[in-house]
């Protein structure tokens, strides 16, 4: 979209250069050559940006600032000053000017200061075209980038997400496992100016202290035994666009500060290089830990703490939306009826009051698994009661026992214990972390030592 710039200046000479070096830029420039002439100008046609000189005779700039307010508020305004009355500009300023620029002023300068103004316009359009599709998600089956649901304690994060999205800031995703982090860091960089470049995300918690830096920062050719080839890591591949840590509270200390340097500078170095290598990438970073108690406990640094938690966002769990799980429910049946070629027309009441009065500890994730496997083994066209899991129905599994030997080494029952949890949660290390109260990385540690 082309953007509209008016001039205003008394001065004819200048007023004709100025509006040359606007159509230059690929903008569509507009002369006035007084503020009355401006005015009448604005009310007929849509102006995104006024440049005006301070001094002129009958309507000073600051009367046409105030005037252009009014008729458009949304309308950026950049005034133009000789260096003797500055305290002029600066008094527009305060009236709502976006800018302003001393005479005489070099090409460069007035260039790069209107290009700031259009961009900004914009970023306000953009905000609009958001705001607008957000209110069109909102109803029975309001979305936002995959994120089905319409219950308040959702319509609030998604808000908060929405208003996150179009800035650079750093935003936390906190909450339990399974409510759909980085669903939400997704949708947040669908929803940015970044849409269009690069969405990379790294598990931190999946990956051992061992790789993690040449994962996030990639590594120069010797750095480590099988490093054959100077390579990238994700930071890299994610310049331009958005960089998600899930995970991020089970970083190691020494990995926690290269990534504080990086949220400081946008500097880093690859894995045994020496080279200072620039990124500009949107950090969303996830957790399902208590970072503030892992601040506490002297786990988790606190600058670091402090620059990730620019923007909170805390995910519902499945539990506080019940009227979400009809919605849910109905999206994950058709996905996976089509997936695996079943017809299945829908749930039945008793079916579908037994899925609403369950808890689900494992939140969104869980309903999906759930519903995945009643479409996969269901009989009929329409998945009732008896199609559910045990654990939905309210029947307790056996309890879980592992014998133990007197004398077994404390080393050998930590890996009996952890393998026996991953098999009772199918290999969910996230869920067997949880259950022993432990961090995700430290099963991969146990399990390697």
């Amino acid at each position: 979209m082309q953007r509209t710039v008016l001039v205003v200046d008394d001065d004819a000479s200048n007023l004709a250069s100025l509006v040359t070096i606007f159509e230059r830029l690929g903008l569509r420039a507009l002369p006035a050559t007084s503020g009355r002439e401006a005015l009448d100008t604005l009310r007929g046609t849509p102006i995104d940006v006024v440049l005006t000189d301070l001094m002129m005779p009958g309507m000073s700039g600051v009367d046409l600032l105030k005037n252009v307010k009014a008729i458009a508020p949304d309308t950026e305004v950049i005034v133009m000053t000789a260096y003797g009355t500055i305290e002029r500009a600066v008094e527009a300023m305060r009236e709502g000017a976006y800018d302003f620029v001393t005479k005489p002023f070099r090409r460069a300068q007035i260039e790069r200061v209107v290009t700031r103004a259009v961009e900004k316009q914009n970023l306000l359009a953009e905000n609009k075209a958001l705001r607008a599709q957000l209110a069109d998600a909102r109803g029975a089956r309001a979305t936002t980038g995959g994120i089905i649901g319409n219950a308040p304690a959702l319509r609030k994060v998604l808000e908060t997400a929405r208003q996150a999205a179009p800035s650079t800031a750093t935003v936390l995703l906190m909450g339990e496992s399974g409510t759909g982090k980085e669903l939400f860091a997704r949708a947040i960089h669908q929803l940015s100016p970044r849409a269009e470049a690069s969405f990379v995300a790294v598990n931190c918690g999946a990956l051992p202290d061992s790789i993690i830096e040449a994962e996030l920062f990639g590594a120069e050719r010797g750095a480590y035994t099988g490093a054959n080839t100077t390579r990238d890591g994700r930071f890299s591949r994610a310049d331009g666009g958005t960089l998600f840590l899930d995970e991020v509270g089970e970083l190691a200390p020494h990995v926690q500060v290269k990534l504080l340097r990086v949220l400081q500078s946008g500097e880093f170095e690859r894995l045994g290089g020496s080279q200072t290598l620039h990124v500009d990438c949107r950090i969303i970073a996830a957790t399902n830990l208590d970072l503030a108690q892992a601040v506490r406990n002297g786990d988790f640094r606190e600058d670091l703490y402090y620059r990730l938690n620019v923007i909170p966002i805390t995910l519902p769990p499945l539990r506080a939306r019940p009227d979400d799980v009809p919605l849910l429910a109905d999206h994950f049946l058709r996905l996976y009826a089509e997936k695996n070629g079943k017809t299945v027309e829908g749930l039945s009441a008793r079916g579908l009051a037994r899925l609403v009065d369950y808890a689900w500890p494992g939140n969104v994730r869980e309903l999906e698994n759930t519903i995945e496997r009643a479409v996969v083994l269901a009989q009929g066209t329409v998945i009732d009661e008896d199609d559910l899991p045990e654990t939905i129905l309210g029947e307790r599994r056996d309890a879980q026992v592992l014998t133990i030997p007197l004398g077994t080494p404390l080393e050998e029952i930590e890996r009996r214990v952890i393998r026996e949890t991953l098999r009772f949660t199918d290999n969910d290390k996230k869920r067997a972390a949880q259950l022993l109260g432990i961090a995700t990385r430290t099963i991969y540690r146990k399990l390697e030592s």
